[in-house]
């Protein structure tokens, strides 16, 4: 069986603009009802997907953070291109660390992370979370238990560059966010799973944003944008974003 590859999208709608950047091993699906969502509300945003994203996992271990970090620079530029001059960024999980980078890196209206990881404690999570990935699409693509449980180990044995890289990433940009003056809302799910939910006080107590906010949401695991409570989020996301100085 074919698996349908996701696309990058762009929702047209005011002349605010909103960044949408998913998570790892995630794709657009991720954020596509939070854009939706904004656009009703009179908000732009483009949600682009990262190198080896959307793809079988043999794609994925081939790409790096680097190269991800280079991703969201060219859909922040796409931004720009099509003419808007204030963007806000809202990135789950990893996305959330390279909204952060964003943040330090180039001029944004704000930043809101969700269920972002700051500490690389949590090696065994994403590790099962990426061999949960990886099983799952096998299995959509039709393979026996057998051949999946082959390909599944030999990816995991493949795989420790990508984590190795992942986590300098995120302690690289961990001990940057004292350099954030962009509005914040830091986004966690208390149910969350795959990340030391510790993250979120970190990221709320060492930006050096004048305005920031922290929100937990008691009934949503990692996903959050997926989750039980996604209709809350999203409106706690449009009230923040309400709350700017934006321009026009």
């Amino acid at each position: 069986m074919k698996v349908v590859q996701p696309k990058p999208f762009t929702f047209e709608a005011g002349p605010r603009a909103v960044l949408l950047l998913h998570g790892f091993t995630g794709h657009s699906a991720d954020v596509r009802m939070l854009g939706r969502f904004l656009q009703k509300k009179g908000y732009t945003s483009h949600a682009p997907i990262y190198r080896g994203h959307g793809l079988p996992p043999e794609e994925l271990i081939k790409a790096s953070p680097d190269e991800w970090w280079e991703d969201v620079q060219t859909a922040y530029q796409h931004l720009k291109e099509l003419g808007y001059e204030e963007i806000a960024v809202a990135g789950l999980s990893l996305g959330g660390v390279l909204g952060l980078k964003l943040a330090y890196s180039k001029e944004t209206k704000a930043i809101i992370t969700m269920c972002s990881p700051m500490f690389f404690d949590n090696e065994t999570q994403l590790t099962e979370g990426f061999q949960s990935f990886s099983k799952e699409y096998k299995q959509l693509e039709g393979k026996d238990e057998e051949t999946i449980q082959a390909e599944v180990k030999e990816l995991m044995e493949n795989s420790t560059d990508v984590f190795e890289h992942l986590a300098a990433f995120i302690t690289e940009v961990k001990n940057e966010i004292d350099t954030i003056y962009t509005p914040a809302l830091v986004v966690q799910a208390r149910k969350d799973e795959m990340i030391n939910t510790k993250s979120a006080d970190y990221i709320y107590d060492n930006v050096e944003s004048d305005e920031k906010e922290i929100k937990w949401y008691e009934n949503s695991g990692h996903v959050i944008t997926l989750d039980k409570e996604k209709e809350q989020l999203h409106e706690d996301i449009f009230q923040f974003l309400e709350t700017l100085h934006w321009n026009e």
